[in-house]
């Protein structure tokens, strides 16, 4: 089933003395943040205001309704925000990583479970998806290749492995 609330990015700091923060952008690039009018923390239950938001390199500056002080502002430092689901207009087999998380690993010929997605890495040329089973972690190119279904309302990823990722061949 679909999250209501999917994880964006992270609040990282401040920017300036009038309450600007800086945040973390957990999507493919700081300008999909920028068009939100609210953000949400604590897990939906504390709306956030956006009054301008705007990518500056690796990170988004944001100015929030209601944080104008730099004291404000520090405290929602580590602040993890979230957006609404239903708020979001993403591309037909583009997912957020929050909505990744948790979901099972499956071989699509053999339907073996692989185990579950604990975490992605973004490596440039493309991320790596963290598999867990058994206290092990396994990482996984998510390219065309190997990622053949991805089913979120399932909770379920379908692959084809590349030799030597889940066993121990050469």
């Amino acid at each position: 089933m679909r999250k209501e609330y999917i994880e964006v990015g992270k609040i990282v700091g401040t920017h300036g003395v009038r309450g600007m923060v800086r945040i973390q952008p957990w999507a493919d690039n700081g300008d999909f943040l920028s068009g939100f009018k609210t953000f949400y923390s604590d897990g939906g239950a504390m709306p956030l205001t956006v009054e301008k938001a705007q990518s500056h390199g690796n990170v988004v500056i944001a100015a929030l309704k209601g944080i104008d002080t730099i004291e404000k502002a520090e405290k929602l430092r580590g602040k993890v925000l979230t957006v609404k689901r239903e708020d979001t207009d993403i591309p037909e087999g583009r997912y957020f990583i929050g909505e990744l998380m948790g979901c099972r690993v499956f071989d699509s010929a053999t339907g073996e479970e692989y185990g579950i997605l604990c975490d992605v890495s973004a490596t440039g040329a493309n991320d790596v998806w963290h598999i867990k089973k058994d206290g092990k972690e396994y990482l996984l190119p998510a390219v065309n290749e190997v990622v053949k279904s991805v089913d979120i309302d399932n909770e379920r990823i379908e692959i084809s492995p590349m030799k030597g990722i889940f066993d121990d061949e050469n």
